[in-house]
């Protein structure tokens, strides 16, 4: 097991552990929420353990992820809109931490694989997870009523 490994497991474990037990417990909001965070994590996964076996498919499937994961969550955010009006979600500070590393995993592995193609889609994963992830959280406090500006 290398450190690329190591990391993939603590994050996939930490993250996705994190995201069942929201999924499968509580209100409504804390479900979305958990939903949109699997994405968020899972991702980041994927793209460490593409640079620990050498995969680069396991790229393909995190494009693929952070392209389809927020989308799922709009249609959530659509679908749900009346009962999470009556119990808006908050996940201002997992939005970010979820962004956050989305952004430390995409630099590191960039760092690693150096210029050329495959950090160019690497960056465009990278772009795609992090927007995805906010603009999807942001859906979803929208769809609850609730323009939080500021």
């Amino acid at each position: 097991m290398n450190g690329w490994t190591l990391a993939a497991t603590l994050t996939l474990a930490a993250g996705l552990g994190a995201a069942l037990w929201g999924v499968a417990t509580g209100p409504l909001r804390r479900r979305v929420v958990a939903q949109n965070l699997a994405t968020a994590v899972a991702c980041p996964g994927l793209l460490l353990l593409a640079e620990g076996y050498d995969r680069p498919s396991y790229v393909d499937l995190a494009l693929v992820l952070a392209l389809l994961g927020p989308v799922g969550t709009l249609v959530f955010a659509r679908l749900l809109a009346p009962e999470l009006s009556e119990d808006p979600p908050r996940a201002r500070g997992l939005t970010w931490a979820a962004a956050g590393l989305g952004a430390v995993v995409v630099l590191a592995v960039c760092a690693a694989t150096g210029p050329g193609r495959a950090m160019a889609k690497l960056l465009v994963t990278g772009a795609l997870l992090i927007g995805g992830n906010l603009v999807a959280s942001r859906a979803l406090t929208d769809a609850a009523g609730g323009s939080h500006r500021g």
